[in-house]
């Protein structure tokens, strides 16, 4: 049984839409063994204790220096002991040393088709303004495994979603969730939980 441990900055839509796949069985060898957020008043959290699942909130504004918050992060982490981390809308940077310890059992669901808007900045809506403002005709959205980089690691699974006349970038960012992230991030997880997704050469191959 993989044991995931979600890490959530906000609302937690992509965390609910992971345990409803648990729950509904589209995410087979897998358990959410617990939620971590770095703002203390992330509805995420809320979630996680309605569905029973362990939470707790480690924020770097608690912390003297940024190496003393990585440090009490990486053991809370570890003291989880997850087999898998998911970054669903985590807006903390990631330890070196986490990303050294977890490699290639971390990912990430970034609202874009990458590597188009992405890297550095481009995060939440911002993504959406930006596709908007480029005049794109496509949008969609990526999991992917977290490396050293902002968006670089090797992508797991992709989906694209066709921009509309009209949309702005808050219709644009629902419609991205809807059609692509709470399809794609349950399917990932549930590929990883069954030993379907390798990385060969920093890609990744997917088992039939």
């Amino acid at each position: 049984m993989l044991r995931v441990l979600v890490l959530v900055s906000g609302g937690g839509t992509n965390l609910q839409a992971v345990m409803d796949a648990v729950k509904a069985g589209n995410i087979t060898n897998a358990e959410i063994i617990g939620v971590i957020s770095n703002n203390k008043n992330a509805y995420a959290l809320e979630r996680a204790q309605k569905a029973g699942v362990a939470s707790a909130c480690i924020s770097p504004k608690d912390y003297e220096s940024r190496e003393a918050f990585n440090t009490e992060f990486l053991k809370t982490v570890d003291d989880m002991q997850p087999d898998l981390i998911v970054l669903a809308g985590f807006l903390v940077v990631i330890p070196e040393a986490m990303i050294q310890k977890y490699r290639n059992r971390m990912i990430n669901i970034h609202p874009s088709l990458i590597p188009s808007f992405c890297g550095k900045g481009y995060y939440g809506l911002k993504v959406h303004e930006a596709a908007l403002a480029r005049g794109v005709k496509v949008v969609g959205a990526t999991v992917h495994f977290v490396d050293e980089g902002t968006d670089t690691g090797p992508i797991i699974l992709q989906k694209a979603v066709e921009v509309q006349n009209g949309d702005t970038p808050e219709v644009l960012q629902r419609r991205v969730m809807e059609q692509a992230e709470w399809k794609i991030l349950p399917k990932a997880i549930d590929l990883i939980a069954n030993g379907k997704i390798q990385v060969i050469d920093g890609k990744t191959v997917i088992e039939a």
